[in-house]
């Protein structure tokens, strides 16, 4: 454990709670690394620099304000105080190349940094053939470096879903009625978001390939 990656988990913020389902650190500990709760107080450049890699886990919804729209009725945003700290500590590692993964709002919270945006309710403003909310469906994964290709059973609990790709990110993962699932960016060592929940799926071949791929990628980060 001596030389094992910390990988930095943030935190959701409630009352005078911090908040994290503990299947994320749970995962981080299973592939070899050593996980850091980060909650969304103090210098993101000093996380940044103490970290290896860093996972954005799951939550409600992004703001619709980071990407100029008006928020409907189904929305749910989590606590800005949450999202502006994730967004700065983002943006430092990525100014220094680490290891990014984001899950679910993760995934959606690096889109909307990087310039895309979102569907802020599927079912208001998508006709979609899945019921996005629960339960598994089928997703494809197309040629990456990552994670190999093929059809897979995921599970999906989410209403908001990529719309516009942000700048240099690729789509390797789509669902059957044709939403984003899983991005990658370009010329980076390792920044993915998927849109299922991985971290529930410890048994699962692919949740366990892309946890491991992240924590080995940390480890040779120095």
């Amino acid at each position: 454990m001596v030389d094992s990656p910390i990988i930095g988990i943030t935190t959701d913020i409630e009352d005078e709670y911090l908040k994290l389902k503990h299947h994320y650190s749970d995962a981080i500990i299973r592939v070899g690394g050593i996980p850091l709760l980060i909650p969304p107080a103090g210098d993101t450049a000093v996380y940044a620099g103490k970290i290896k890699g860093l996972l954005i886990p799951g939550g409600d919804d992004l703001n619709p304000f980071y990407f100029n729209e008006a928020m409907l009725p189904q929305v749910k945003p989590v606590s800005r105080k949450r999202s502006d700290f994730e967004i700065s500590l983002l943006k430092e590692m990525i100014s220094i190349r680490k290891p990014v993964l984001g899950i679910c709002y993760g995934m959606q919270l690096i889109n909307v940094f990087l310039g895309g945006t979102l569907y802020q309710d599927i079912d208001t403003q998508l006709k979609v053939g899945i019921n996005h909310k629960k339960d598994y469906h089928i997703i494809v994964i197309t040629e990456n470096r990552f994670l190999g290709k093929g059809k897979f059973s995921v599970n999906s609990t989410h209403h908001q879903s990529v719309k516009e790709l942000g700048i240099k990110l690729l789509a390797f993962a789509h669902s059957t009625d044709s939403l984003v699932e899983a991005f990658y960016m370009e010329d980076y060592p390792f920044l993915i978001g998927v849109q299922w929940h991985p971290e529930r799926l410890l048994d699962n071949e692919l949740s366990l390939r892309l946890f491991k791929s992240f924590v080995e990628v940390s480890y040779d980060n120095k």
